[in-house]
């Protein structure tokens, strides 16, 4: 079944409602926004403070926001404009100063070298042409610039949790039918040689595992069906960690090549 990407147009208002199923993402933000800082901080002793960040597929701005409290001056493209109201009003809201435009990843609308960092979380598995939209981020990246992604592996493993019990099973579904499809997962080792192909040095590649149980999972996947929890209270349950098994999820940083 074909990614329906206009998915984020019409759910655009669930995306900062807790009961909303974009809001689910900001479930995900411990464990991957934690990774980034970790690593940009606490590993590379980097301050965030004033660097020109770019986030590629913004969305509503769930992880823009994090990286703007950090001190980085944030911009944020996506070709959804109902998500970019929903981020611009949000930001207001909170007295953040993020820049949202709209544009898509396969041709960002900054001149060569113009950012610090960038990231692309929960979008290659998206795109129609990954190639391009790393180049593109390559592009405008300074010479050793950052780039954080995550992404999700093209395993039997994914197929299954992802794809049959996420998306299709109608008994433990948490995602809309055609938001993924598995032949756009990325195994780790393309996405490196992909990022290697337009200057991207990979540098560090992390997976992320659920603290709960399989038999737990089900049942907080059941109360969500049953309209007990939220989608966000169960990925909070549900908790993701860094791990060293990248067989579903996982995500990495690279440095631009000088």
């Amino acid at each position: 079944m074909p990614v329906d990407n206009q998915l984020y147009d019409t759910m655009a208002d669930s995306w900062w409602d807790e009961a909303g199923f974009l809001h689910v993402l900001r479930g995900l933000n411990p464990a991957r926004f934690g990774y980034m800082r970790r690593v940009l901080v606490e590993e590379l002793g980097i301050d965030p403070r004033g660097r020109k960040t770019l986030d590629v597929g913004c969305g509503g701005g769930i992880l823009a926001e994090e990286l703007a409290r950090l001190g980085c001056e944030v911009t944020g493209v996506d070709p959804s404009e109902q998500s970019l109201e929903a981020a611009r009003a949000h930001a207001r809201q909170e007295g953040l100063a993020i820049d949202y435009r709209r544009a898509t990843g396969e041709a960002l609308p900054f001149p060569d070298a113009t950012f610090e960092l960038a990231y692309c979380c929960d979008v290659l598995e998206h795109v129609t042409d990954l190639r391009r939209v790393v180049a593109e981020i390559a592009r405008v990246l300074r010479p050793g610039g950052l780039f954080f992604y995550d992404t999700i592996n093209r395993t039997l493993r994914s197929k299954l949790v992802m794809i049959k019990l996420f998306q299709e099973w109608d008994w433990t579904s948490l995602m809309p039918p055609n938001l993924h499809d598995w032949r756009m997962f990325i195994k780790p080792e393309e996405l490196t040689a992909t990022l290697a192909g337009s200057g991207l040095q990979n540098q560090g590649l992390t997976g992320f595992k659920p603290t709960a149980s399989p038999l737990q999972i089900f049942r907080l996947l059941r109360a969500r069906k049953r309209g007990k929890i939220s989608y966000l209270e169960a990925i909070r349950r549900i908790d993701l960690r860094e791990s060293s098994d990248k067989s579903i999820l996982f995500m990495g940083w690279a440095r631009r090549i000088a």
